[in-house]
């Protein structure tokens, strides 16, 4: 056999070989390309659904659960604090949450599936700071008119205690309210809507 000669049989098993590694090579850096499209176990648990147990709040009590990295306020209203959801209407920027972020299965006025129970995002609408809890009726600092509410100390946006929005606020809407649902009478999802449930 001549130098020049080629072997065709060689060749083709070379070509084959180097085709086979560069193909394995090619998937080996696709997979952790593609794989980075997906969201992490840390980012799927901070969108994930949170159960709370609302059993021990106390009429007129606020807790405090987290979703999504927001504080979501859960407050058990008391009769007094729903009827004077009724007479604050004169008062409100939107009394009936047209423009306000919240599922349509709640009830627009007092912003709830149980009217007892409120779930609202504790940010301010205004520029994101965390309104404070405010139950007190007639408190010095913020007037005999004050039937209880929330207080954002940032910059003094003032809401009722269904998230609504006083009049002439620097917040431009109401507290949002995020998509709910009930697993049984004490046990709240948070992040998933009620119409999912039914």
């Amino acid at each position: 056999m001549s130098k020049d000669r080629v072997n065709a049989g060689r060749r083709r098993f070379l070509v084959a070989a180097t085709s086979v590694v560069g193909a394995v090579g090619v998937a080996g850096a696709a997979v952790p390309f593609v794989g980075s499209w997906f969201p992490g176990a840390k980012a799927k648990a901070a969108g994930a659904p949170v159960k709370v147990n609302i059993s021990k709040i106390e009429p007129g009590q606020q807790m405090v659960a987290q979703w999504r990295g927001q504080p979501v306020f859960i407050v058990r209203r008391t009769p007094e604090i729903l009827d004077n959801l009724g007479r604050l209407t004169a008062q409100l920027s939107d009394p009936e949450s047209r423009n306000s972020i919240q599922p349509d299965y709640v009830d627009p006025v007092v912003r709830s599936i149980r009217p007892e129970i409120l779930l609202v995002v504790g940010i301010c609408t205004h520029l994101g700071c965390s309104p404070a809890f405010r139950p007190e009726v007639a408190p010095a600092d913020l007037g005999k008119d004050w039937v209880g509410g929330y207080f954002c100390p940032c910059h003094g946006s003032h809401y009722d205690l269904a998230g609504r929005v006083y009049k002439a606020q620097p917040a431009p809407l109401n507290l949002a309210v995020p998509p709910h649902s009930y697993e049984s009478d004490s046990i709240i999802v948070i992040g998933v809507d009620q119409k999912e449930r039914a």
